[in-house]
């Protein structure tokens, strides 16, 4: 990996991860509310990528996505913004994470895939930590918040598998943030009665919608076809971790022990079963 294509990835891997901490401190601090945040975010992002899309192609996306695609990003972003009212950013990334990454496997197994026992030992593992984090103590997470997130990874996880077999992934993505927007200013329309904006509000979801969102999309994809689908996969498994350490250091967050254990459980385990399904030979190969 040439060095141009490694600080791209780690600049696209730090806008996803910025979301998450662009969202909490948005809301924890009061500068805007839930669904207007969701709002701005999905359109600023479809006006990125509407004009990324055209500066490529010459000409708006009208093609490349789905009405089914933009509502899985729909559901996701609103999800992903209400449980950020009562989640930290390390736990909510943790949780996201994990059900965006049980999705997609899950899909595959059935499909038919059928895991080995490392990959079942991985998988446990991982599914281990991840009901140890939401399992009731003093220190667990709000259970209507975690719910909310593990329906955003679900949301996620089924937006991903939609968009794998994309021809080009950025007009696919531009097209479904066009999809996405409208309904969710009808969202921002339907909460209009406890609507909070201020301006500094408005500048965080515009960056979270226009930057980390629609560019940091457009960076990941310019990476991916030079990275194999191990390295792709290992990078992702930074995001939670970069989530936590940013909370930690601009919002004041705490990494509590459990946090901290069911990081390394999710993490490593998930890890352990997609390298090795990774580097498992395809039998139709020679």
């Amino acid at each position: 990996m040439n060095s141009k294509i490694l600080v791209a990835t780690l600049l696209s891997l730090v806008a996803f991860a910025s979301n998450s901490v662009l969202c909490r401190f948005a809301l924890v601090g009061g500068a805007i509310d839930a669904a207007s945040f969701t709002a701005i975010r999905l359109a600023s992002g479809a006006i990125a990528l509407a004009f990324t899309a055209r500066l490529r192609k010459s000409k708006w996306p009208t093609q490349g996505g789905s009405w089914l695609s933009g509502f899985w990003l729909l559901l996701y972003a609103v999800a992903f913004s209400y449980a950020y009212i009562a989640l930290p950013a390390g736990t909510g990334g943790l949780i996201l994470f994990g059900t965006v990454q049980f999705t997609m496997i899950g899909y595959g197994i059935w499909r038919g895939e059928r895991p080995r026992f490392v990959e079942w030992a991985g998988l446990s593992v991982a599914l281990t930590g991840l009901l140890g984090l939401v399992a009731p103590g003093l220190d667990a997470p709000i259970g209507w918040a975690a719910g909310l997130m593990a329906l955003a990874g679900v949301s996620w996880g089924c937006y991903s598998l939609r968009g794998r077999l994309a021809e080009d992934p950025i007009l696919a993505t531009a097209h479904n943030f066009l999809w996405a927007a409208p309904l969710a200013l009808l969202v921002g329309v339907a909460g209009i009665g406890s609507a909070k904006v201020s301006i500094s509000g408005i500048l965080l979801a515009v960056v979270s919608g226009a930057i980390t969102s629609g560019l940091g999309y457009v960076l990941w994809y310019s990476v991916l076809p030079h990275l194999t689908a191990v390295r792709a996969s290992i990078a992702q498994l930074a995001v939670p971790g970069l989530v936590a350490v940013a909370g930690v250091a601009f919002l004041g967050e705490v990494a509590s022990p459990r946090l901290i254990l069911a990081a390394i459980m999710m993490l490593g385990g998930v890890g352990v079963a997609v390298v090795r399904k990774q580097r498992r030979p395809n039998p139709e190969e020679g």
